[in-house]
């Protein structure tokens, strides 16, 4: 179940790093270097990512495969950081009106999103198994 935490956390990693790449390389409608709007976005999907490998965490451990305990007070808190992400990048996402690869940190915005989504996912997941064993 480790490798597999270790393979998530690489490829949500292979994937930010793209996203911030991308932007960097616009046929010069934005100077290089860290915007506001990347900086933010960035700030989301690492705040993201970390609740989802939290959220991932609580999940094998109600399993039993990783430490003892129901897991359930990581799940609760995976699940407010994944609902706060997910409020910040929808914020983020309205305030900043440029396209992909403009600088404002679309995309990364969309992908803090998704990893918070799939943060509240595992907890819910967590929670309910929690639940049901006791």
């Amino acid at each position: 179940m480790k490798m597999k935490l270790v393979s998530f956390v690489i490829f949500c990693s292979l994937l930010l790093v793209p996203t911030i790449a991308s932007a960097e390389v616009t046929n010069g409608n934005v100077g290089y270097g860290l915007t506001p709007g990347r900086l933010w976005a960035t700030m989301d999907a690492v705040l993201g990512l970390m609740s989802a490998i939290l959220a991932g965490l609580s999940l094998t451990r109600s399993a039993g495969r990783f430490g003892t305990g129901s897991g359930r007070r990581g799940a609760i808190v995976a699940m407010v950081v994944g609902l706060i992400v997910i409020a910040y990048a929808g914020v983020h996402v309205t305030i900043f009106p440029g396209g992909l690869g403009t600088g404002d940190g679309r995309a990364g915005a969309i992908f803090a999103i998704v990893l918070g989504l799939t943060s509240m996912i595992l907890a819910g997941i967590t929670l309910a198994r929690s639940r049901r064993t006791g």
